[in-house]
């Protein structure tokens, strides 16, 4: 039986120097143009011989379809806003996790990724919006109180937050639950009988921004504290060897029996290692560490990190799937939070009497 879709046209290759285009994939396939579009597009059912006919022709010829016409046709960009402003107190080796991440996921459903590392608040979210060039926005360094959000509830776009304002209502937002990985650091220290621990966190610059997932491991370590009747310290951390030093030292000298630290700063923590050396501490015979950090980074230190995992992969993933499923005009979970993982390495042990 002849297949309807298929044509008279003989297959050849197309011999003209220049673009290829989707005539040039119908007359290799032997099929109509409008059968090629309707492969690529999926809008009709095609046979599956002549779909992998077609196929076999886009790649043996180099087509791809241009991506104007791909946005008229669908009422789409095939493009997403990664909203990452560069600020101060960001770690920027783990922040480009989160953004490859983003990327990879976002090419898996046919999307490119806009990155936008300005620090213009809601201007920079109108701006990006009412430029017609994409589909969907990602925010990421999301504050308790950020100005982004009231704007986010009324764009056309659909978006995602990755990280957690105080009030999520109207937006849809997945990250790691930072509150419960501070709480988590806590309770693996007292299990191993540390009864005076302290926070070293993010730079100052990050607490004055009231970043969520700086206050929000905060908020966990210190409930944790209240509840388990332990002595405690917290305090900022710039990322600087210098810097660190100094914090390390005062903490010391106001605490000189503390014997464990929680570190939420991945820039600082070769340097926390470095300071507690110097000034006759060991790790983790003398002082215990755990960490909330990538893997990769606490087990390249010695000794290697006690730690909670940051999973960007997971994030990311997650929040375009989220973005995806709106665009779709799918239902989706207004709050996603992934229960952190805590993983014994070298650098906790158990409190000598």
């Amino acid at each position: 039986m002849t297949d309807p879709n298929m044509t008279d046209h003989p297959v050849t290759r197309p011999t003209r120097l220049g673009t290829v285009t989707i005539s040039d994939v119908a007359r290799h396939a032997g099929v109509a143009v409008s059968t090629v579009s309707y492969v690529l597009s999926g809008k009709r059912t095609i046979s599956a011989a002549t779909r992998q006919r077609v196929l076999s022709s886009v790649r043996t010829l180099g087509y791809h379809p241009h991506a104007g016409a791909r946005a008229l046709a669908s009422n789409r960009s095939n493009v997403i806003a990664l909203v990452l402003p560069l600020r101060a107190g960001m770690h920027l080796p783990v922040l480009m996790q989160f953004a490859s991440a983003v990327v990879t996921n976002a090419r898996r459903h046919d999307h490119d990724v806009l990155l936008v590392t300005a620090d213009e608040g809601p201007e920079g979210i109108r701006r990006v919006a009412a430029s017609a060039m994409v589909d969907g926005i990602v925010i990421m360094d999301v504050e308790m109180h950020d100005p982004r959000v009231p704007l986010l509830r009324q764009l056309d776009q659909p978006s995602v937050l990755i990280g957690f304002p105080e009030d999520t209502d109207g937006v849809t937002c997945v990250d790691l639950d930072f509150q419960q990985a501070g709480r988590m650091c806590v309770e693996h220290l007292v299990s191993l009988g540390h009864g005076d621990i302290a926070l070293l966190g993010a730079p100052r610059a990050v607490y004055q921004r009231d970043t969520g997932f700086a206050r929000r491991t905060m908020a966990g370590f210190s409930a944790a504290v209240r509840e388990l009747g332990i002595r405690s310290a917290v305090s900022s951390c710039e990322e600087h060897a210098d810097a660190v030093h100094r914090t390390m030292a005062a903490l010391l000298a106001r605490r000189p029996k503390l014997s464990a630290i929680v570190v939420h700063n991945e820039a600082a923590v070769g340097h926390i290692l470095a300071a507690l050396g110097a000034l006759g501490r060991r790790v983790p015979d003398d002082v215990s560490v755990v960490a909330i950090c990538p893997d990769e980074l606490a087990e390249r230190v010695n000794p290697s990190l006690s730690s909670v995992l940051i999973p960007a992969e997971d994030v990311g993933r997650q929040a375009i799937e989220l973005l995806m499923r709106k665009l779709n005009g799918l239902d989706v979970e207004d709050a996603t939070l992934l229960a952190p993982v805590l993983t014994p390495r070298e650098s906790s042990i158990r409190r000598k009497a």
